[in-house]
C-alpha cells in the first residue's frame, strides 16, 4: 500500500549491497518458506513482487520496504514548511571541488531567515571542524562550526561515547582532519600524514613490529595511503587484543577536482577489511551515528528533519535510516538516469537539480 510516498510490500527488490547483505543470510533454497531458484542478486518488477507478496506472504513476516519512485520538487515553500532543520552534505550540494554552486548563499540566507535550523554534514574526514568553517569562510558562506560534522569528528566523538580508555592509543590511516579531533578529544594518535613516506624494506626474515597499545584503528580517505599504513593496521586489529575497525566512511568516489570523480575512502577501508577479514564500524553517513548524535545535541524531532544531499548510498540512505524526508540533488555524483534505473532501490521524497531550486520553486509557487 501506499503511505507517505511509500509503497510499502514484504518484500524488497534491489541490488544494493546492503540489502544483498541481509538476503544472503536466508537460505538459497527457501525464502519465508516458499521454494525460490536463485536469491543472490533479486531484481523483480514492484508489480510482480507485490502479486507474489499477496499470494504467498504474511504481510507481517518480514519488514522490507520499497518506496515509491522519487518525484520532482516542485512546491518548495511545502517542503520548508514541513521541517525545522535542513541537513546538507557539502561536496556535490554547497561546493564542488574548490567551486562553490550557483545560488547556494541566497538559498541559505532564505532558509535561516525564515528560522530554519542548517546543519552541514559531510564525510570528508580530512579536515577537522575548525579547518571546514575556514573553507566556508573562504567560500564566502558565513557557517560556524557548531553547525558542521565532518567524519573526522564523528570518529572522535564515538570513541568518546564509549569511554575509549585514555591509556590507549588510535592508529590513524587517514589525514590531519582526523588527527585535530583526536587531539581535541584527548586522545593518543600514532600514523596518519606522517607515515606517508615510510617503506618497508621486505628482506629474507623481516618482522613488523608495532604499537601493542593502540586500541582502535580509524581509516579514513588518505592520499598518502601506502603498503606501510596496511601492514601497521592489519597488525594492530589482528593482533592487538579487542583493537577496534572504526572507518570514517566507506565512499566510493570523491571530489578532489571538479573535473572529475576519484577513488573515494571505501578503497582504503576496502583494502584493511581484505587484509583483515573484518568488516569496520562505520561512523560516518549512512551509520545511523551521526543522525542520532545531532538529534540528541540540538534536540531535533527526526521528522522534522529534511537530509539533502547528491549521492543515494549515503546521503539518501542516512536519511531514510534515521527516518528524516530527503532530497535528491543532482548537482553531485547522482544522475537522473542513475536515480531512475530500474536496478536503483533507493528513492529519496523528492529530487530537484541543485539547493537554489527552493528559490525559483518558491517564486513559481507564488
Amino acid at each position: 500500500m501506499l503511505s507517505g510516498g511509500r509503497l510499502s510490500v514484504s518484500v524488497a527488490f534491489a541490488t544494493s549491497p546492503n540489502l544483498t547483505r541481509s538476503l544472503s543470510k536466508i537460505p538459497s533454497s527457501r525464502f519465508l518458506g516458499h521454494k525460490i531458484s536463485y536469491f543472490s542478486n533479486p531484481v523483480f518488477s514492484a508489480v510482480s513482487l507485490v502479486k507474489w507478496n499477496s499470494r504467498m506472504v504474511d504481510s507481517k513476516a518480514a519488514n522490507f520496504t520499497i518506496r515509491a519512485s522519487a518525484q520532482p520538487l516542485k512546491n518548495a515553500d511545502e517542503l520548508i514548511d514541513s521541517v525545522e532543520t535542513f541537513i546538507f552534505d557539502c561536496d556535490g550540494v554547497i561546493w564542488k571541488g574548490d567551486s562553490l554552486i550557483d545560488g547556494v548563499p541566497e538559498t541559505l540566507d532564505m532558509l535561516r531567515s525564515r528560522g530554519k535550523r542548517l546543519v552541514f554534514v559531510t564525510n570528508n574526514s580530512t579536515k577537522s571542524r575548525k579547518q571546514y568553517g575556514k573553507k566556508f569562510e573562504t567560500l564566502g558562506l558565513n557557517v560556524s562550526e557548531e553547525e558542521i560534522f565532518a567524519s573526522s569528528f564523528a570518529a572522535a566523538a564515538y570513541l568518546k561515547s564509549i569511554n575509549f580508555p585514555k591509556d590507549k592509543k588510535v592508529y590513524v590511516i587517514g589525514e590531519d582532519g582526523i588527527l585535530k579531533e583526536l587531539e581535541l578529544a584527548g586522545f593518543q594518535y600514532l600514523g596518519g600524514p606522517e607515515d606517508g613516506g615510510k617503506k618497508i624494506e621486505l628482506k629474507p626474515g623481516f618482522l613488523m613490529e608495532h604499537d601493542e597499545s593502540v586500541g582502535a584503528v580509524v581509516v579514513g580517505f588518505d592520499r598518502y595511503f601506502n603498503y606501510y599504513k596496511i601492514q601497521y593496521g592489519t597488525l594492530c586489529i589482528r593482533e592487538n587484543p579487542g583493537c577496534l575497525f572504526i572507518a570514517t566512511n566507506r565512499d566510493a568516489v570523491t571530489h578532489l577536482t571538479d573535473a572529475q570523480e576519484w577513488a573515494g575512502g571505501g578503497s582504503m577501508v576496502g583494502a584493511i577489511s581484505g587484509s583483515t577479514q573484518r568488516e569496520p564500524l562505520v561512523v560516518g553517513k549512512p551509520s545511523t551515528f551521526m543522525m542520532d548524535y545531532l538529534a540528541n545535541k540540538f534536540n531535533i524531532l527526526k521528522s522534522q528533519i529534511c537530509m539533502v544531499g547528491d549521492r543515494l548510498d549515503t546521503d539518501i540512505l542516512f536519511g531514510q535510516n534515521g527516518g528524516c524526508k530527503t532530497l535528491l540533488v543532482l548537482s553531485g555524483v547522482t544522475s537522473l538516469s542513475m536515480l531512475q534505473n530500474p536496478n536503483n532501490s533507493i528513492q529519496p521524497d523528492f529530487y530537484t537539480n541543485k539547493i537554489s531550486d527552493f528559490l525559483s520553486l518558491k517564486a513559481a509557487t507564488v
